[in-house]
């Protein structure tokens, strides 16, 4: 890895970065002076949020990815070392809602791919992007929950699933790092202006809800160095 200065820029890799909350919170990051990563699985909404960014004068790199090509997340790690040396900020905000479905009746395949996106990539990302983080003076990783890991409503049973098996792992992963420089936390912002909102509450008026440009300040201040909490569930205030 390259050596490691204080005063160098400081760099973030959001995941789900095309739209909502990952594209809103890539943008407040960019404004602070940060080299975003942009990541998402469709090339035409990562082009749009790295032109809004570029133009705004901020810097960002596209990484079309989808986060089940597991030896992809593999290789992305190899490549942010070479790159850049370490990493300062990871959002792990990318998720699918997955199947609204009794559970008896939920199809195998679709409850499988509900974990591999939600929990399995983000399993696969922090042991791609522990040792950039590390590298860090400041690592910061924030990954995006819900309360319907603990709700646990009828017919939600794979999203919730999802959900409290990362918050699981999110927070075993904040305890092993507790004695280190690096800290770990999620965020749980309740509903939310989104497209995934809309595909779980088709009836829902969407202009009663808060967008995604409103809680992205709060997600941005748990990247700070300043932030120095670890192994929260943080509520949005």
């Amino acid at each position: 890895m390259n050596s490691i200065t204080t005063d160098s820029q400081r760099v973030a890799l959001v995941t789900g970065a095309n739209r909502g909350i990952g594209r809103a919170v890539a943008l407040a990051l960019a404004e602070q002076n940060i080299h975003i990563l942009l990541l998402a699985r469709t090339q035409g909404g990562l082009e749009e949020v790295y032109d809004e960014i570029v133009n705004a004068g901020g810097e960002a790199t596209g990484v079309p990815m989808d986060l089940t090509d597991y030896e992809a997340i593999d290789r992305l790690g190899g490549v942010i070392a070479e790159r850049w040396g370490k990493l300062d900020i990871f959002v792990g905000n990318a998720g699918i809602l997955g199947p609204i479905s009794p559970v008896a009746h939920m199809k195998p395949d679709e409850f499988e791919k509900t974990l591999a996106v939600n929990v399995t990539a983000n399993a696969r990302l922090i042991r791609a992007l522990e040792p950039l983080l590390l590298a860090s003076d400041n690592g910061r990783a924030v990954f995006l929950t819900s309360g319907a890991a603990y709700s646990t409503k009828p017919f939600w049973g794979a999203y919730s699933t999802s959900k409290a098996a990362l918050d699981a792992l999110v927070k075993s992963w904040a305890n092993e790092q507790k004695n280190t420089s690096l800290k770990i936390n999620l965020y749980s912002p309740g509903p939310v202006r989104t497209a995934m909102r809309a595909q779980a509450m088709p009836g829902e008026n969407p202009s009663t809800l808060p967008t995604a440009e409103d809680i992205a300040p709060q997600i941005v201040s748990l990247c700070s160095p300043d932030y120095q909490e670890t192994g929260e569930i943080i509520s949005k205030r």
